[in-house]
This record gives C-alpha cells, sequence and structure tokens, in this order.
C-alpha cells in the first residue's frame, strides 16, 4: 500500500490540480454571471422581534411567513420559548409592509410584536465596506507571514492554495444562491486561517526535505512531504468536519449558511494543500539550493 502511495501520489497531485483550476475558473464565471444573493444584513430590511405560541416550531414559522414575506426572510429564536426574530426585506416603492401579526396569527392563538425596526442600506454599505476590508488586511497578514517565512517560490503555492478555497466557497453561494451573510462572510475569514494552517504544515516539510535531501528532486520531495503529513491532515480535517457536520444538522437555519461555508472551506482547504499548494512551487522551478545558506566572499 505504501508503495503503490508512492507511485502514485504525484499522479494524483496533478490531477487534483487540473480539477482545481476548473473549479476555479467555474466559481469566477458564477461570480461574475450570478453574483452574490446578499442577506439583509448587507442590503438592508426590516428586523420583527414576536412572542408567539410556544409551541411553534421554526418550520411551522417559515411555512407562514415566506409566501407573504419573500423566499428572502429568516427566522431565528430569540431567547426564551416562542420569541421569534424574523427579518425580511423592504418591501418595493408603492407597496405596502406586510403586517407581521396578522401573517402569524393564522397559525398562533396570541401574537405580540416586541419590537419593529429597519436597517437602512446605508448600514448594508458600511458592513459590505469594513467586510472587505477586514478581508483584505486579512489576506495582506497572511501574505506578509508566507513571504517571511518560506522562499517565494512555496510561499506562492500556499497563497494560491488560500485564495482557490475562497474562490470555490463564493462559488457555491453563487452557483446555489444561498443567502450570503454575516455569518457566512465569518465563515470566509474562518477558512482563511484554516487552510493557510494546513498548508504551513506540507510546506514546512517540504522545506526540512529541500535541506536533508539536497540530491532528490524536488517532485520526490514533494510526494514524501505529502504522504508523511497526509495521516495528520485527514485525521485534523475529518474531526473537524464531524463537528461542523452537527453544527449543519443541530444549527438550524441560522447556522445553515455558516456550516456549510465552513465544511466546504475545510473540505477543499485540505484539497488545494495537497493538490495546489505543491504544485505551483514545482512549476516554478523550487530546488534545494534556495534554501541553502549563500556562500559569501571573504576576499578583499
Amino acid at each position: 500500500m505504501v508503495n503503490f502511495c508512492k507511485t502514485n501520489i504525484r499522479h494524483i497531485r496533478y490531477f487534483t490540480s487540473i480539477v482545481s483550476l476548473i473549479l476555479m475558473v467555474a466559481s469566477l464565471g458564477a461570480l461574475a454571471f450570478k453574483g452574490l444573493n446578499l442577506g439583509l444584513d448587507f442590503t438592508g430590511g426590516m428586523v420583527t422581534e414576536v412572542q408567539v405560541d410556544a409551541n411553534l416550531s421554526s418550520n411551522q414559522l417559515r411555512s407562514a411567513v415566506i409566501p407573504e414575506l419573500g423566499e428572502g426572510a429568516s427566522i431565528t429564536q430569540s431567547g426564551e420559548q416562542g420569541r421569534w426574530t424574523i427579518r425580511y426585506a423592504l418591501p418595493e416603492q408603492g407597496e405596502t409592509t406586510p403586517d407581521v401579526a396578522a401573517v402569524l396569527s393564522e397559525i398562533s392563538h396570541e401574537v405580540n410584536v416586541v419590537s419593529n425596526s429597519m436597517v437602512g442600506s446605508q448600514v448594508g454599505d458600511d458592513l459590505i465596506n469594513q467586510g472587505g476590508l477586514a478581508l483584505l488586511i486579512s489576506i495582506l497578514s497572511i501574505l506578509g507571514y508566507l513571504c517571511f517565512r518560506f522562499e517565494w517560490r512555496l510561499a506562492s503555492g500556499s497563497l494560491l492554495a488560500l485564495a482557490h478555497d475562497v474562490i470555490v466557497v463564493l462559488g457555491f453561494f453563487a452557483l446555489t444562491q444561498m443567502e450570503f451573510n454575516l455569518t457566512v462572510f465569518a465563515a470566509v475569514l474562518a477558512i482563511l486561517g484554516y487552510s493557510l494552517n494546513d498548508s504551513i504544515i506540507i510546506a514546512d516539510r517540504i522545506r526540512e526535505l529541500l535541506v536533508a535531501k539536497q540530491k532528490e528532486a524536488t517532485e520526490v520531495i514533494t510526494d514524501q512531504a505529502v504522504i508523511a503529513t497526509f495521516s495528520r491532515t485527514l485525521v485534523t480535517s475529518g474531526t473537524t468536519l464531524i463537528t461542523v457536520g452537527a453544527l449543519w444538522l443541530m444549527g438550524g437555519d441560522a447556522l445553515r449558511g455558516f456550516s456549510t461555508a465552513m465544511f466546504i472551506g475545510i473540505l477543499f482547504g485540505s484539497w488545494s494543500s495537497i493538490s495546489v499548494g505543491t504544485v505551483l512551487p514545482e512549476w516554478l522551478k523550487l530546488e534545494p539550493k534556495h534554501y541553502l545558506p549563500v556562500e559569501v566572499d571573504s576576499a578583499p
């Protein structure tokens, strides 16, 4: 089994790298043509907190309000039993604002509107700007760290793997038109850190083997590094995916977008660290000499 892995790991890395490039192009196409379905956190809308019968479930509430408030409406439990927060889009110009209490009175004996507020588009614009700034700062910080820790050929592989994971997640949300809100954006930032950690583990092993086995070809060293770290990657990703899967099953609608983004990001984070993160340095002609001390001419 070990000999089979050593013989075929390189072919697997090259094949998965081609698949990753295709996925990146497809995701960019989905983003360009369909765009993200931004949630009320970014676009603005109405937020209504209500108190209804304690025995009502979120599915019952959704079946009642979706036909009146639209598919973008979201319902989350707010504190005590029977208290819910409903977020929905602002009505188009000329249309009347839906009466949430009247809608819920059809399924609940008691309906009490605790609060009703509007999130303006200006707040959404501020969130987009602040979120974009946070993403930019994160990427620049990661770029600086990679440049400091690794030679640029090896760092470029980790950086491309990072970009691959984020693009694939955004492409999935653009293709499916799932709501992209603040919790999903938080998941994207978490994916950056997770994917970076996975890439650094493999890159560190490649660097160690480049110094220890200077006569070996870079392709052989990369194969050995991937095999040496594969069990760790499998255990770490597997246990994290179990946790995220529990969030997806038990977290309800409020965490569905977050858990979906995290699941895709973790899965493809491990994938890209082994494929894109290792193949690009080979294409850029990474060699053991790039990690050897530079001889200084002591002649006057």
